[in-house]
């Protein structure tokens, strides 16, 4: 194979099925609002910036970011971008340490504090729970790429990080929840090959139990997942095709079902590269998702045309708007009480896949992200939850 048809495989696996949602933006239980009012729309505004990563002048935005919440604070950072040379061209992606905590104010995000950890982060799953925030995997850096680590930010915005324990494997683009003292981790990439196994970590005595594997593909990257009422729940995801199927993970009995696939009307929709929020017992809003029929096409093609057919594919499909790739813009709620999916419009801002995804009580934070592949957007969109 060819460096340049290496390099586009490689886009094909880092831009298209690796975007970066992988942050899950996923809650403990004893985190999330009670509240089951219903949603009626949710107003977007600009929400505030980040500034450049340490040593750059710039930051044009990362994907596959750390996002959670902390005794009041947002935490983001980590994540990866193309600093240098655009992925289509071959550049190189660069994944940072940077650590920013934000504050919100007037439905803003105010940077309090920017530091960094001791090795760079992104592509791992995040989880907001009372504690503070746990981040699992997600570093290139072998050594680094099984933690479990728990962040937590002191009332001055100070953050501290412990180690919690190691995964018996790098884990990277997976999903990740927190039950009772357990998370529950599982497909992505484990030590660096795609998988649908699953697994139990003991966050007191960090040991890993292998469980049953999730029903469907063998292979299932960057799906999204929250724990409602008592049971996890894991739709979409891909590989070489995008999917749009969900199930329900019993948790008690160790055993999963089917439930509804993603699908408003007549519309299936891959939510592969979405990021996940949970509202309330019942329910859990999504943002973001490739478009099904164009990503497959994309992928099928990057990896057998050559030659003219290549290039000329491969200018049209990296030189195209974002709008062209008709990502989901649509809100997407989903309610396991009833087992449906719907719609409360559709974001007003280009549909971001591996952004980083926080509610806080009414507000919620759509953080930089993927806006086309291998192109980033350094924007946070503030949105207001209007109830009916």
């Amino acid at each position: 194979m060819g460096k340049l048809l290496k390099s586009i495989v490689a886009i094909a696996a880092t831009s298209l099925i690796l975007v970066g949602c992988t942050t899950n933006g996923t809650k403990d239980q004893g985190e999330t609002s009670n509240s089951k009012k219903e949603i009626k729309k949710i107003l977007w505004e600009q929400g505030g910036e980040l500034e450049a990563q340490k040593g750059y002048s710039k930051n044009i935005g990362t994907a596959g970011v750390l996002a959670g919440k902390s005794n009041g604070f947002i935490i983001v950072g980590g994540g990866a971008n193309f600093p240098d040379e655009p992925a289509a061209k071959g550049g190189k992606k660069k994944v940072y340490p940077d650590i920013y905590v934000l504050k919100e104010e007037d439905g803003k995000l105010n940077q309090v504090n920017h530091t960094t950890l001791d090795y760079e982060i992104g592509y791992g799953s995040s989880i907001t729970t009372d504690e503070g925030v746990y981040y699992v995997g997600g570093s290139p850096d072998e050594k680094e790429g099984d933690n479990v680590t728990l962040i937590t930010a002191d009332d001055k915005g100070n953050i501290t990080t412990k180690h919690i324990g190691d995964l018996p494997f790098t884990f990277s683009d997976s999903i990740a929840v927190k039950k009772d003292k357990n998370i529950y981790v599982g497909l992505g990439k484990q030590n660096g090959k795609p998988s649908n196994k699953f697994f139990k970590f003991d966050t007191e005595n960090g040991q890993t139990e292998e469980l049953e594997s999730i029903p469907g593909e063998a292979t299932r990257n960057q799906a999204v997942a929250q724990i409602l009422g008592d049971n996890i729940y894991v739709f979409s995801g891909g590989d070489k095709v995008a999917y749009t199927d969900g199930y329900k993970y019993d948790v008690k009995n160790n055993s999963w079902s089917k439930v509804s696939d993603v699908k408003i009307g007549d519309e299936d929709i891959s939510l592969l590269g979405a990021n996940s929020v949970k509202l309330n017992e019942d329910e859990m809003l999504v943002i973001g998702g490739f478009n099904k029929k164009i990503y497959d096409n994309a992928v099928e093609k990057l990896g057998s045309s050559k030659d003219k057919e290549l290039d000329d594919f491969k200018q049209s499909y990296f030189g195209a708007d974002p709008q062209e790739f008709n990502w989901n813009k649509k809100m997407l709620i989903y309610n396991a009480a009833t087992d449906k999916w719907t719609s409360i419009g559709e974001v007003p801002f280009n549909a971001p896949c591996g952004e980083g995804l926080v509610l806080d009580k009414d507000h919620i934070y759509s953080i930089n992200g993927e806006i086309k592949p291998g192109t980033r957007t350094d924007k946070i969109y503030s949105g207001t939850l209007i109830y009916k």
